[in-house]
């Protein structure tokens, strides 16, 4: 018996020691490593499960053209472009993100698309908070219907709040942008 009392103290006071070794220090948390490309770069990424895309991309790699507004997923101020298609990176968490390409206001400014010259022509902002998330939710749109309607780009900006009201400019934009992409693709320069 004195043997078996022995292994237990000392079990205890094993178990003693790292119970005070880990007081008071951060417990650790899981990370996960993530591969993907932004804005035609590629990186390298040890992730927290519980970052969302728009936290990486805009605090952590500071690309802060994204805004976050509500971050309940609701105004699309935060849209980015994920394999093609518009999320809201504020719902997205980062480690969905593995292997995916991802576009952001930057990259879509940095080739030149014609948004860009297309919302500062007709004034599709005012205080510009907004204005990303309606950028990246067109060019979404045109990647994959380079002839909208006018009721077609409603439909596709209906997820962007404007809270100044610039809604009918968005329509004259994205027409305007649509119009010199297609000029572009017929004269042997399109752009994707």
């Amino acid at each position: 018996m004195p043997l078996l009392r022995g292994r237990v103290r000392c079990r205890r006071g094993v178990e003693r020691a790292r119970f005070q070794d880990a007081q008071g220090a951060r417990p650790t948390r899981p990370r996960g490593g993530i591969r993907l490309t932004i804005n035609k770069s590629k990186y390298d990424l040890n992730v927290e499960p519980n970052w969302t895309l728009y936290y990486l991309i805009h605090d952590v790699l500071g690309l802060t053209g994204s805004k976050q507004f509500c971050d309940r997923g609701e105004c699309g101020s935060c849209t980015m472009i994920v394999d093609g298609k518009p999320v809201l990176s504020c719902m997205m968490l980062a480690i969905e993100c593995d292997g995916k390409t991802v576009e952001t206001v930057e990259g879509i400014a940095d080739e030149g698309h014609p948004l860009i010259e297309a919302y500062a022509k007709h004034h599709a902002m005012q205080c510009g908070y907004c204005t990303p998330g309606f950028v990246v939710t067109s060019k979404a749109l045109l990647d994959r219907n380079p002839d909208p309607t006018g009721e077609e780009v409603v439909e596709a900006l209906a997820g962007n709040i404007c809270r100044c009201g610039t809604y009918p400019q968005h329509v004259i934009a994205v027409k305007e942008a649509a119009a010199k992409l297609q000029v572009e693709k017929a004269a042997g320069r399109g752009q994707k």
